[in-house]
C-alpha cells in the first residue's frame, strides 16, 4: 500500500518551514530505518501577506489567503496537511469546513500531550496573535486544563526576538536567557513552544519542567497518521 502523501502548508516562516521538512525525514528513518519516505508536497505562503492580514486582524482575508495555499496542496492530491505554524489553527475550523483533506490540528496534539502529562497549568509563548488569541485557551480549557500567558511587555519582547530574529534563523543566546528567566518567573506545570520557531532556541534541557514542543509534537502525530 502507498504511503500518504502529505501536504505542508508553509512559509510561514520559511525557518519553520525547513524544520518541518527536515524532522518529518529525520524521525521517518529513525523509525522505519529505511528511504521509502513519504511523498511530500510543499507550498510556501507570502509571509509577509499573512502577517500583514494577521496583524490586521482581517480575519475573511486571513481565511481565504490560507484556503489559497491548502486549495493548491488539494489540486497535488495529497491526503492530508500540515500547517507548520501554531497561528492559522486560530481558524482551523473554517479551514477544515473548507477542504476534504483532513488537517492534523497542532493545538488538539499539545493539548492532548499536556492531559496525558497531567498537566494543570501552562505557559503559552509564541507570537502575540497567538499569545492575544483564545483558540489555545478553549481547547486546554475543555480539557480542564489552565493557560496563562505572559505580561503585554514580555509578549512585545517575545514577538520582536521571534520576527527579528527566528524567522531569519539568527540564534542569540541574551534572547535564550531572556526566554528562559521569564519561563522561571511563573508559577506552572509546564510551558508550550507556541511558535514553531521557538524550539530554535529552547529545549527541554534548558528548563526544569515539561517542555511542550509543538513542532515536534505535530510531526509525531504526522508520522502516526502515515503508518
Amino acid at each position: 500500500m502507498d504511503k500518504l502523501r502529505i501536504g505542508i502548508l508553509g512559509g510561514i516562516s520559511y525557518e519553520s518551514t525547513i524544520k518541518y521538512y527536515e524532522l518529518l525525514m529525520s524521525k521517518y528513518y529513525e523509525t522505519h530505518l529505511n528511504y521509502h519516505y513519504p511523498e511530500v508536497v510543499i507550498f510556501s505562503l507570502n509571509f509577509q501577506k499573512f502577517t500583514d492580514l494577521e496583524d490586521a486582524h482581517d480575519k475573511t482575508g486571513y481565511i481565504n489567503y490560507i484556503l489559497d495555499g491548502i486549495k493548491s496542496l488539494e489540486a497535488s492530491r495529497v491526503d492530508i496537511i500540515v500547517m507548520a505554524a501554531n497561528s492559522p489553527h486560530a481558524v482551523f475550523n473554517e479551514l477544515q469546513e473548507n477542504t476534504h483533506v483532513p488537517i492534523i490540528n497542532i493545538v488538539e496534539i499539545v493539548a492532548e500531550k499536556a492531559y496525558n502529562e497531567g498537566l494543570n497549568t501552562l505557559l503559552l509563548l509564541g507570537i502575540k496573535f497567538t499569545m492575544q488569541s483564545s483558540f489555545y485557551q478553549k481547547i486546554f480549557k475543555e480539557k480542564g486544563m489552565e493557560l496563562l500567558t505572559p505580561s503585554l511587555k514580555e509578549q512585545n519582547k517575545i514577538n520582536e526576538i521571534i520576527f527579528k530574529e527566528l524567522v531569519l534563523g539568527v540564534i542569540y543566546d541574551k534572547s535564550k536567557n531572556y526566554l528562559i528567566q521569564l519561563i522561571e518567573k511563573y508559577n506552572v506545570d509546564g510551558v508550550i513552544l507556541g511558535c514553531t520557531e521557538l524550539p530554535m532556541l529552547i529545549n527541554q534541557q534548558d528548563i526544569n519542567i515539561p517542555v511542550l514542543n509543538s513542532l515536534e509534537l505535530h510531526i509525531d502525530a504526522l508520522l502516526k497518521k502515515t503508518q
